[in-house]
């Protein structure tokens, strides 16, 4: 008699949800948007202490403060120490089952430590995939009204919108040098173009005010000086009026560059990349930077997952208290190891991508010691 195919038979990846997997999961998220729930209270009654003054003074309405700012806010400091509040939810939790010897009580009664980590995972899974939605998506559509309202309402912010003495590469070869851009009157003072022939200068034209059209995208001066130089370095100079030129600069690349690329999803970041691939501009590691850490960022939840379960899945002395001094340790020891790996990708000492995963890999290698030093 022939065998009916067995389709309800369970892949031997997939262990099951059972009732315990699901208390452990929900201790884990709820324990997770708890704090998370609770920082962000805290956070924004000190924000707003700290920025009232600037909301009375500039006006600001209730509506726009709650609904544009902080209501938009909110995205970007979930995200921001989503990997943290992860582990601190891992500890403090699993912490509490070692001290009342649960995880004991599971391990003995046949449970795998491996198998123990299966809900932890699908919880990591949960706010990894969310971390990376809101990395990608939302936070760039919600930055845009954030950086807005502050470029409005906030009085510091709106005197410092753009950066001063800007120099960008706008073409290979081609150099502009901004002293200084208004918003409100579109005009830049002391504007600058620079030419190079290898790294010999070969031209150049000033003006002491230009003025952007954000339509045709033109600049224009009414009077400018152009500067020639030949092989030997003989200068030439005539002066000339009514200048109307377009320039590879858009006024958006006269801001805080860190500022502009958190306004951008990730379609956006990488055609910006390229864009200043195609300048040979001197801002791509800085760019490329940003884009792998959207990625790096929330696959590091698994990583301290992982050694959040391992390093407090064993009864101490101490108990939560030293669990949880130790993981905020190496939580911030992460978070500051990935900062300045940063900044050595940022200046040049190290491949961006390198440097943007190599903290993965090493935290990666500490919870793999840890997992294999757990209880069994």
């Amino acid at each position: 008699m022939a065998m009916l195919p067995q389709y309800n038979k369970r892949p031997s990846w997939f262990p099951g949800f059972k009732i315990l997997d699901r208390y452990i999961l929900g201790k884990f998220v709820g324990t997770y948007l708890f704090a998370i729930a609770m920082i962000i209270v805290i956070v924004v009654v000190f924000d707003y202490v700290e920025k009232v003054d600037d909301f009375i003074q500039m006006h600001a309405p209730v509506s726009a403060i709650i609904f544009d700012y902080y209501f938009k806010f909110v995205p970007f400091f979930i995200n921001q120490f989503s990997a943290l509040f992860t582990f601190i939810a891992v500890i403090f939790f699993t912490s509490k089952l070692a001290y009342q010897t649960e995880i004991v009580a599971m391990l003995s009664g046949g449970m795998s430590f491996r198998r123990l980590m299966w809900p932890y995972f699908l919880g990591a899974l949960f706010i990894t995939s969310l971390s990376l939605v809101l990395s990608l998506w939302i936070i760039p559509m919600t930055q845009k009204d954030c950086v807005a309202f502050e470029q409005k309402y906030i009085a510091r912010r709106v005197r410092e919108q753009y950066d001063r003495h800007i120099y960008r590469q706008v073409e290979p070869g081609t150099f502009v040098y901004v002293r200084g851009f208004s918003k409100s009157t579109s005009v830049a003072s002391f504007f600058a173009l620079e030419k190079f022939e290898g790294s010999r200068i070969v031209g150049t034209l000033e003006a002491s005010e230009v003025k952007f059209d954000p339509t045709s995208k033109h600049w224009t001066a009414q009077r400018y000086t152009q500067r020639t130089f030949d092989d030997k370095g003989v200068e030439q100079f005539t002066q000339h009026r009514n200048l109307d030129t377009v320039i590879n600069l858009d006024v958006v690349e006269l801001g805080r560059l860190t500022e502009f690329l958190t306004t951008m999803n990730i379609v956006e970041l990488n055609d910006f990349l390229e864009q200043q691939r195609a300048k040979g501009s001197d801002s791509i590691r800085q760019i490329e930077v940003e884009r792998h850490a959207r990625f790096s960022y929330p696959f590091g939840t698994f990583i301290l997952t992982l050694i959040g379960v391992a390093l407090s899945s064993r009864k101490v002395r101490g108990g939560t208290g030293l669990h949880i001094g130790i993981g905020i340790t190496l939580c911030f020891s992460y978070i500051m190891l990935t900062r300045v790996f940063e900044e050595f990708a940022k200046g040049g000492s190290m491949p961006t991508m390198v440097a943007v995963w190599l903290p993965n890999v090493l935290f990666l290698l500490v919870g793999i010691y840890l997992y294999h030093k757990a209880p069994k």
